[in-house]
């Protein structure tokens, strides 16, 4: 909607598991925190200094907040893109509290000093994910466009480099 705060949030998972939960019509919905602390170089110390820490609730919802419940663990590194909300309330001392928090759009988990092994959700492999398994298992020559798998997803590729016409192919990708 117009007029929404959109924000992106770099930071770690602070607890050891997502809280999933489902609303009575079934409708998922995980719960976490995202600490993220911001670092500056010092000049005159010659070392890194970190600053306040931010630790901001999230909220994310149906498949994707599944899909966080199986995949988050405390520490994980994750980018989180939503829109920032602020709720106001009086606690049970009467002092008024303001909590912000973030209903997610997209979450990822950070490739910066991690690695990943995607799989689709739903089982669903599709031809384009069962060519790439094929062909990174290639002839037994490490080349994974040895495989008839990997031709095919060359064919489907197109010739790069090639401006249009003829077959050659050159390291530089179509976009």
């Amino acid at each position: 909607m117009a007029g929404e705060t959109v924000v992106t949030v770099i930071g770690n998972v602070v607890e050891d598991q997502v809280d999933l939960r489902f609303t009575p019509s079934g409708a998922a919905v995980a719960k976490f925190t995202v600490a993220s602390t911001p670092r500056t170089y010092d000049k005159q110390a010659g070392a890194w200094k970190d600053g306040e820490t931010l630790y901001l609730k999230v909220s994310v919802w149906r498949q994707q907040a599944e899909h966080c419940g199986e995949t988050l663990a405390r520490g994980m590194r994750v980018v989180v893109q939503g829109r920032l909300s602020q709720r106001s309330y009086e606690d049970k001392q009467q002092v008024k509290r303001t909590v912000y928090e973030l209903e997610a759009d997209e979450v990822a988990v950070s490739l910066r000093s991690a690695t990943a092994k995607v799989q689709k959700a739903g089982g669903k492999g599709g031809g384009q994910q069962q060519a790439r398994q094929g062909a990174s298992q290639g002839a037994g020559s490490g080349d994974p466009w040895a495989s008839a798998a990997g031709s095919a997803q060359a064919a489907q590729a197109g010739s790069w480099g090639s401006g249009g016409g003829g077959g050659g192919y050159s390291d530089e990708p179509p976009f």
